[in-house]
């Protein structure tokens, strides 16, 4: 692609309305309802439903504030564009390395997961050569066009759709039929029956903790902006869309699974799904849901190659080796680096166990949280700027400021549960050490401009 010198790289607008669709919707539905489903259950009961509703309320407007970001300048690579002007440099250069290293962490993880599930059906066969063969593939698909990316991402979308389609319906029919299991029949009446609260509300606040994980990543469609065809129509289509998902496939899941049978047969480190699924007598239950878990991890390993490309590429500026696109508009360079850094994973697993990951990506979940924050605070300091008092108010964000004020509070809220329950408290210490490390860099890299 030929460039007059010093002017911007713009990327390609490959991304069809139908892909920023699902790739917005793969972005909210992940391992955190097939296999985390059960712990939430056991440890909230029925009053999860209400906890999924509140936390996704409080999602949908933080979408809301970044949609309004984004159609002020979809030309932007990435959303931390935005944080940088409205809330500063020194803001926009840890939020943007803390979200790079956060998927970098995240796809190791992810890398690490793809090849676990895989080793269920070839237990012979090396984990690490499964996690190659698979990076390699998901590498191939993103430098060839951010078209494939979309396509491979709506595909890895519609497995997971499937699967909880086939869960809401399985229970729907089941309830019509009062289907006998060994639990006793099958019926709505199950969500209170039993209690429809765990533990007399013990562990509640840590059910909005584990809540808040499973939309992790919902951000991401604010990734797809400059490459997506249309963004003034297809940003808003996928952002307002996303409060009807999570009322049909998290909450319409998570009815039929607790209608099925008492949510208090639900444990922690079991899928609701296999159980159900198994009950109702299909043979090679596990097998299916390991599938499905599969292509969600390789979703999420194929979202962070993207991701942290695009992010690179950002950050770089236009500079340097990785400030530059190829003639088929990709960061190529940016890619190449960050999928380097992820295939560290495979060298790692020889040396360090998987718990090592773990540990890290909840440092970066811990780190979400203060983004997530920040970058609702730059929809305030935009809302208070001569660009929105003379601009064309596209998408506006419904009830700001006081809806910004409410995430913030909510997101402050998650954060002091994560600092103050025993399970999470180390990691989000972590955490706050490294935004310290980080804000000392940006006062460093301030005094040299």
């Amino acid at each position: 692609m030929s460039q007059q010198k010093g002017s911007p790289q713009k990327l390609d607008r490959g991304l069809t309305g139908r892909h920023v669709e699902m790739i917005a919707l793969g972005g909210t539905i992940g391992t955190g309802l097939f296999l985390g489903a059960g712990r939430s259950i056991s440890a909230a009961g029925p009053v999860i439903l209400f906890v999924y509703a509140i936390v996704g309320i409080f999602m949908f407007w933080m979408m809301r504030a970044l949609g309004e970001l984004l159609l002020t300048d979809p030309n932007r690579s990435t959303f931390v564009g935005f944080i940088e002007k409205y809330v500063g440099p020194k803001a926009g250069f840890i939020i943007g390395w803390t979200y790079w290293i956060g998927w970098i962490t995240i796809a190791m993880a992810e890398l690490t997961a793809v090849g676990t599930y895989m080793e269920f059906w070839f237990p012979n066969i090396p984990v690490w050569i499964w996690e190659l063969i698979v990076l390699a593939i998901l590498y191939g698909i993103n430098i060839i066009a951010v078209a494939a990316f979309g396509e491979t991402e709506f595909w890895f979308s519609m497995i997971k759709i499937i699967a909880i389609i086939a869960m809401i319906v399985t229970g729907v029919i089941m309830m019509v039929m009062h289907t006998k299991t060994s639990s006793g029949i099958t019926s709505i009446s199950n969500l209170w029956q039993h209690g429809f609260v765990a533990d007399g509300g013990g562990h509640l606040l840590s059910a909005f903790q584990m809540v808040f994980f499973a939309f992790l990543g919902i951000e991401f469609v604010g990734m797809t902006a400059a490459e997506a065809q249309d963004p003034y129509k297809n940003i808003p289509k996928a952002i307002n869309s996303i409060i009807v998902r999570i009322l049909i496939f998290y909450i319409g899941a998570l009815i039929a699974i607790m209608s099925i049978q008492p949510w208090t047969n639900y444990h922690a480190g079991e899928s609701p799904f296999v159980q159900v699924f198994a009950g109702i007598g299909i043979t090679g239950a596990a097998g299916i849901i390991n599938f499905v878990v599969l292509t969600a991890a390789a979703s999420s390993l194929n979202s962070a190659i993207f991701t942290t490309g695009r992010m690179l590429f950002s950050l770089s500026k236009g500079k340097g080796y990785v400030g530059k696109i190829n003639k088929r508009y990709i960061p190529n360079n940016a890619i190449n680096v960050s999928v380097l850094l992820i295939a560290v994973a495979v060298v790692l697993n020889f040396f360090f166990p998987v718990t090592a990951f773990d540990l890290v990506t909840s440092v970066a979940s811990a780190a979400f949280v203060v983004m997530y924050g920040v970058l609702v605070y730059a929809h305030v300091k935009y809302r208070k700027s001569d660009d929105y008092k003379n601009g064309k108010k596209l998408f506006k964000m419904p009830g700001s400021p006081v809806t910004d004020y409410l995430t913030i509070a909510f997101l402050i809220g998650i954060f002091l549960i994560l600092l103050f329950t025993k399970d999470t408290m180390p990691t989000t210490v972590l955490a706050i050490v490294w935004f310290v490390i980080m804000i000392v860099l940006s006062l460093r890299i301030k005094t040299k401009k």
